[in-house]
């Protein structure tokens, strides 16, 4: 049963947005609309033809190519890592410091989470073998994308272990659409670069939600309840 009382203290469960009943039909739609998506990539369905022309005009919008690279970079490893690291540094110190029972479970999940996503990513990319936009060239394993998963789970996982430690609903539910903005603007920056097509962005995030989901049940050590 849950025990009351502050924002992290013992044995307050992690918190995900929403109920918990949203946050898992959320993975388990999540995961299936990953599995159409990928179906519709592999087979040269409707769905993909028009991804790419909806790509081809994100990629020539008037969004500024300086601008896009620079949202498009919050998905890179070299950046979404150290952030992680160093939530995960803090939260092992608060939990050991309060004497948190296995107060490395969080740390050590959530880093086993963000190692997942090549370990998902990397097969399905050379399984669909989706050509990129034009000025990609002419390889291939563009789908799904490792930068949009990475920056979903490497950002997510960082927010979810920063909640308990954050007082008042209001600037809770700030941080989760802060997350969300940050992501859609991560997704953005890819397309207009031409560095994936949309389909790629949210294939990305539809692992991540999964992972995330997953990484939480591991945390409570049941379906997770916020």
């Amino acid at each position: 049963m849950r025990q009351t009382g502050q924002v992290g203290r013992l044995g307050t469960p992690p918190p995900v947005p929403g109920r918990p009943t949203i946050f898992r039909w959320a993975a388990v739609l999540s995961a299936l609309f990953f599995l159409f998506l990928t179906w519709q990539i592999a087979v040269g369905g409707a769905l993909r033809r028009a991804d790419e022309r909806l790509g081809d005009a994100i990629g020539s919008s008037g969004l500024s190519k300086r601008a896009a690279e620079l949202l498009a970079d919050l998905g890179n490893i070299t950046v979404a890592l150290p952030v992680l690291a160093a939530v995960l540094g803090y939260a092992a110190w608060r939990g050991r410091r309060d004497g948190v029972p296995r107060w490395w479970r969080r740390p050590v999940t959530a880093a086993l989470t963000m190692a997942a996503v090549p370990l998902l990513v990397v097969p399905v990319k050379e399984t669909v073998a989706r050509t990129g936009p034009a000025v990609m060239g002419p390889g291939t394993g563009f789908y799904p994308s490792g930068h949009a998963s990475t920056a979903a789970v490497a950002y997510g996982a960082c927010l979810l272990i920063l909640l308990p430690y954050v007082r008042g609903a209001y600037v809770r539910r700030e941080l989760v659409i802060a997350y969300a903005v940050l992501n859609a603007a991560v997704g953005l920056g890819l397309v207009r670069r031409g560095y994936h097509w949309p389909l790629d962005v949210i294939g990305g995030w539809c692992l991540s939600v999964v992972l995330l989901y997953v990484m939480c049940a591991v945390w409570a050590g049941r379906a997770p309840r916020g």
